[in-house]
């Protein structure tokens, strides 16, 4: 599979945007909760090392277009069996784009945002739902 490295990259930066979005909508409706207050900071994290490979690659990043337009969901339970949709997603979005990846260190950066939302963003958010459904 053959995918254009910029295209890629936007497709990545896009989805850690939108999380990053989502998880703040959280926060301000619901104020300083985890799991969603550590998350939103590794999704920033994530953010900045996709830019920082479109810095070295010479790829003029995709604007954020889902920063305060996302609205949180009315519960907090809600909030954490959607953010486990969104993890899943994005598991398989990195399945999705790896075997377009020839650059090793984009190769890397993937793999790693990848091994965060398996490992453990997304534990986080089921002991996060499990909390909430009691």
């Amino acid at each position: 599979m053959t995918t254009n490295l910029e295209t890629l990259l936007g497709d990545a930066l896009d989805d850690e945007y939108k999380a990053e979005a989502t998880y703040a909508a959280v926060i301000a409706r619901f104020g300083a909760v985890r799991p969603f207050i550590n998350i939103v900071e590794a999704e920033r994290r994530h953010a900045g090392a996709l830019l920082r490979q479109c810095k070295r690659l010479n790829f003029v990043p995709r604007a954020n277009r889902w920063a305060g337009t996302v609205a949180a969901p009315a519960t907090l339970r809600e909030a954490c069996a959607e953010a486990i949709a969104a993890e899943v997603d994005n598991i398989a979005l990195y399945d999705r784009l790896l075997p377009g990846v020839t650059d090793p260190e984009v190769r890397t950066v993937l793999e790693r945002l990848q091994e965060a939302s398996r490992d453990r963003h997304l534990p986080a958010f089921r002991r996060c739902l499990a909390r909430q459904t009691g």
